[in-house]
């Protein structure tokens, strides 16, 4: 089985830990039965000689769960940065983005609505999606979505781009036409090799998979990809790792955006940098049709947690504005009168973490004996575990965390 687990590394970047053993020994045995096989060394002697079976295993192993306009801050970050400047730039015009991996369309779909919302028209930007998996793209292609894709609060932007079908909803053509698909393997030297520079890039969830060595190539190869002051979002946990791989955080609060260097941009932000960051100016939120021009002028929502207690949303608005002193007062008064919940020291670890404090990881662990089931701090400890240099311990919580949203979107299907 470990002969099979380097080869998948070799190939994808797999870090079996990232996603458990127990899954790709269960995959693999399902493979075995199609072809009669009884022994692991004759299914791996096949795949050595077999490019077509390989593909078909690492389709049966790679993470294709998605759905539209996931985690919503992200798609308001782009909106806006493209709004406030590369818009009004021609020579920056078209607009080049990339979303990899892009499974079967979700992303890059929304990422194209999202700018027909804008009033883009479809010739001012081009995005390419890029997956290893033939089989999500072949479900890309064909853009007829069922319910579990439509997991947002807010879905009137399915009334506006899809119409129902028979296994669905199908997105109109305008929105069709925006994304270009092509299946290639990011580890592949050759990837996307002589395509001009991107404007933006999706690489949202796919460097927790890798092992740190790949997570490097990886990153290497999409600064490469970027142009000078260009946007890569990344998930979450993933965006420690990439702050300290040569990019700038965007100061973007739950966007989890970074900047490619550009002396043009980063000579402004260093002379700021003493500064406390500031809230988001007013962005037109693509959950609902554009806002007029003359209504720009009114204050973005806050990113708010639902169901937070109003001390512990305050606290979140402070650690996002870069008051972590207050927000950590806050945390710690709300214990205080309420006792201890699983999301206030989530809470308080997050702000621990962002100051670079060693007694993160004790408000993580607090938050998981509560709430052992607590993804975002499942996720979080995992890394903080990673970058201080306890691989074994952060695959443990690694796994955890992949078994819980495993069960998720089972649950969530049916």
């Amino acid at each position: 089985m470990q002969e099979i687990e380097a080869l998948l590394r070799r190939e994808i970047g797999l870090d079996a830990a990232s996603i458990g053993s127990a899954l790709i020994e269960r995959t693999i045995h399902r493979r075995m039965k199609e072809f009669g096989l009884k022994k692991t060394g004759d299914y791996l002697a096949l795949i050595e000689n077999s490019r077509q079976e390989l593909d078909e295993l690492i389709e049966n192993v790679v993470v294709t769960e998605t759905w539209f306009f996931r985690d919503r801050a992200p798609f308001e970050a782009f909106q806006q940065i493209v709004l406030a400047g590369w818009i009004n730039r021609t020579d920056r015009l078209p607009l080049r983005i990339l979303s990899v991996p892009c499974s079967s369309g979700e992303e890059p779909y929304s990422l194209a609505m999202t700018l027909l919302d804008a009033k883009l028209a479809p010739g001012q930007f081009l995005i390419d999606a890029v997956d290893i998996s033939t089989h999500a793209l072949q479900r890309a292609h064909k853009a007829i979505y069922g319910k579990n894709s439509f997991r947002a609060k807010c879905l009137a932007f399915r009334d506006r781009f899809f119409t129902p079908a028979r296994d669905g909803f199908a997105l109109n053509a305008t929105a069709k036409r925006c994304v270009s698909f092509h299946r290639e393997n990011i580890l592949d030297q050759g990837f996307l090799a002589g395509r001009a520079p991107y404007d933006f890039v999706f690489c949202r969830n796919l460097l927790i998979y890798f092992d740190r060595a790949t997570q490097t190539r990886t990153l290497e190869k999409l600064h490469n990809l970027l142009a000078p002051g260009g946007v890569l979002f990344v998930g979450a946990a993933e965006l420690p790792l990439v702050t300290e791989s040569g990019f700038v955080s965007a100061n973007m609060p739950m966007a989890f955006a970074c900047r490619k260097h550009d002396p043009a941009i980063n000579n402004v932000d260093s002379a700021r940098s003493h500064k406390p960051a500031r809230a988001l100016p007013p962005v037109v939120v693509i959950s609902s049709p554009p806002v007029e021009a003359s209504k720009s002028h009114k204050p973005a929502a806050v990113h708010s947690t639902p169901g937070l207690p109003s001390d512990l949303e305050a606290a979140q608005q402070l650690a996002d504005a870069g008051e972590l002193a207050e927000a950590s007062v806050v945390c710690e008064a709300h214990i205080a009168e309420h006792g201890p919940t699983a999301h206030a020291y989530y809470l308080l670890g997050l702000i621990r973490d962002a100051a670079g404090e060693a007694d993160a990881t004790t408000f993580y662990r607090k938050a998981l004996y509560l709430d052992p089931n607590h993804h975002e701090a499942l996720v979080h400890l995992a890394l903080w575990l990673e970058k201080n240099g306890d691989i074994e311990g952060a695959r443990t919580f690694k796994r955890r965390a992949q078994r819980l949203g495993e069960k998720e979107t089972t649950q969530s299907g049916k």
